[in-house]
């Protein structure tokens, strides 16, 4: 171990420089990929219909109502799509700039909380986590809700400062206030539900009672709800049914029932993290020691305890629940990588370039893992596109090896200090997220069932608007998007039952109900299962093939043939 460093190990253009090339990376490959099930579809098009119709006050999934979810990033979305038109980097773009934002504010506060190494440390390590990087280029709610709650909680931080003038403390607790607004207006009640717990907890732990006369209350409460409270009003007048659904169903009974059907084991989160944070991971426990072994500030304010308990309370909190996803957890890592960013200073060449040789012969188990991805395949996903996607990985794994050995051999240059090696070795699993998750368009754009899309589209310019289009058992979540129209559910309204109740007259409840109508109907296109299609074709229901993948086929109503013309006299 050698003396911390506190002084930034970088000079301003080096640093400006560092910040380019990561926006480089991050924001360039947001189109080269098509949107993937569920989440991505589903949030697009919500955003493709908000834009539409122009109520941006109910949100809407495939014409269905739809409140499970609050309307900021629909809001986002629609907005972008107005901007830039529809496609898919503009589908991403809030989800990549709440990260790269998220990566930016980790290394300010970092630098102001203690010092500037440990802030661009932080920067590197949360830009370059798997879990982060990947997070931030799906268009998912867990990233932008995981920025604001990060907001909330570094503009704490920043707030409880000694020695700060008493404007830019109540600035700063403003912004952790309409942050944690924010929050609620991305995903619900744990914006504000997550944060005050921590609070509480902190409180309770810490023993520091003197940091509640810092938080403007009064003031921040106000201006929390001013932020929150207009859309709620106003979907609850449109909607009467939106309350109970919104708060009850989806806020409480989501969490504490295990009828979302999500399961998980308790430590479900845990292997998430571990691997999330696996190039960090060789130093993750010691890090969470020297947290422990930091002393208070001037003003009784312990800046390492609210982050440890930040992470330990929303980590059990998620781990409790019936119901779990991959990103839940997403809002610990901006406090994970603070203090894997104040430990990782303090390390001396030698231990990280031991450190870095490690994972070097993990790199190399892992390349000759990859063979056994070129054995993979089934009917629904075909051998060829794994063994496509195995050069991906192989190129991925290539880079980053490399740029792994750039970083053991930096440690051995004394002038260099640590920082420029933990940026290389940042730098190779930045590009390998990146380069393997590009290359997951082999499977992507199959997913995404986009050249279906394409032909029932060019099908639909040649029909009239109000041509019904049906979804036969299935709730396909991309095709609505690509095609730019909604499609009538039938039989199985899968996470639209809420808005099928709601409007039943949207939907066909039955596989005979909507056989009845398609006969009758003049124009009709439906998208089907590719098990569901083969049966009514074997009952001989009119269709035309129009495309199809191994997946599912979208067909249309043949046209009525038109009786030939008698020769007789």
């Amino acid at each position: 171990m050698n003396d911390t460093p506190t002084r930034l190990p970088l000079n301003r253009t080096a640093l400006l420089f560092l910040i380019l090339a990561l926006a480089l990376v991050w924001f360039v490959p947001l189109g080269w990929r098509h949107l993937v099930p569920s989440d991505e579809g589903r949030y697009a098009e919500m955003a493709r219909e908000m834009l539409v119709t122009g109520d941006w006050i109910t949100p809407r999934y495939n014409g269905y109502k739809y409140f499970e979810k609050p309307p900021l990033q629909t809001w986002a979305n629609a907005l972008t799509f107005a901007w830039f038109g529809l496609g898919e980097w503009q589908a991403r773009l809030y989800t990549a700039l709440t990260g790269f934002a998220g990566v930016l504010l980790v290394g300010y506060t970092g630098a102001r909380v203690f010092n500037a190494a440990a802030g661009l440390a932080a920067a590197v390590i949360l830009a370059c986590s798997p879990y982060w990087n990947l997070m931030g280029h799906f268009n998912t709610l867990d990233m932008a809700l995981s920025f604001w709650m990060a907001l909330s909680l570094c503009s704490l931080l920043l707030a409880q400062r000694p020695g700060l003038p008493k404007g830019q403390v109540r600035l700063w607790m403003w912004a952790c206030w309409a942050s944690m607004a924010l929050a609620v207006l991305s995903k619900g009640l744990i914006g504000l539900i997550l944060p005050g717990a921590v609070l509480v907890l902190y409180t309770l732990i810490a023993r520091d009672w003197a940091i509640w006369k810092r938080l403007y209350l009064g003031s921040g409460l106000i201006l929390f709800f001013a932020i929150t409270t207009p859309w709620f009003v106003l979907v609850q007048m449109r909607n009467p049914e939106f309350f109970n659904f919104f708060f009850i169903v989806q806020q409480f009974a989501r969490y504490l029932t295990p009828e979302q059907n999500r399961p998980g084991p308790f430590y479900y989160f845990a292997v998430v993290i571990l691997v999330g944070f696996l190039p960090w991971l060789s130093i993750g426990w010691q890090s969470l020691r020297h947290a422990l072994r930091l002393p208070r500030q001037p003003n009784g304010f312990a800046p390492a305890t609210m982050l440890l308990i930040w992470s330990g309370f929303i980590f059990l909190f998620f781990s409790a629940s019936h119901s779990k996803l991959i990103s839940y957890v997403l809002p610990i890592a901006p406090a994970l990588a603070l203090m894997l960013g104040m430990y990782l200073t303090s390390l001396d060449r030698d231990t990280l370039r031991r450190h870095w040789i490690g994972y070097a012969v993990f790199l190399v188990i892992a390349a000759l893992g990859t063979i056994f991805l070129g054995t993979q395949g089934d009917a629904r996903t075909p051998n060829a596109l794994y063994r496509e996607y195995q050069v991906w990985v192989w190129a991925a794994i290539g880079v980053a090896f490399v740029l792994t050995l750039a970083a053991i051999a930096l440690t051995r240059r004394k002038p260099s200090g640590v920082m420029p090696a933990a940026i290389a070795f940042g730098a190779a699993w930045l590009m390998l997220g990146t380069i393997a998750g590009t290359g997951h368009e082999v499977f992507g754009r199959q997913s995404s069932g986009v050249d279906l899309a394409l032909a029932a589209k060019a099908a639909l310019a040649k029909l009239p608007p109000d041509t019904p289009f049906y979804s036969v058992g299935v709730l396909d979540h991309t095709v609505p998007f690509y095609v730019g129209h909604t499609m009538i559910m039938v039989e199985n309204a899968d996470e639209l039952r809420f808005g099928v109740t709601e409007e039943p007259q949207k939907w066909v409840p039955t596989i005979a109900e909507w056989e009845t109508r398609w006969k009758a109907d003049k124009y009709a296109l439906a998208l089907i299962p590719m098990d569901r299609y083969k049966a009514l074709a074997a009952d001989h229901l009119p269709m035309q093939v129009i495309a199809q993948d191994t997946r599912r086929v979208i067909v249309g109503k043949p046209a009525a043939e038109k009786p030939v013309a008698s020769t007789q006299p």
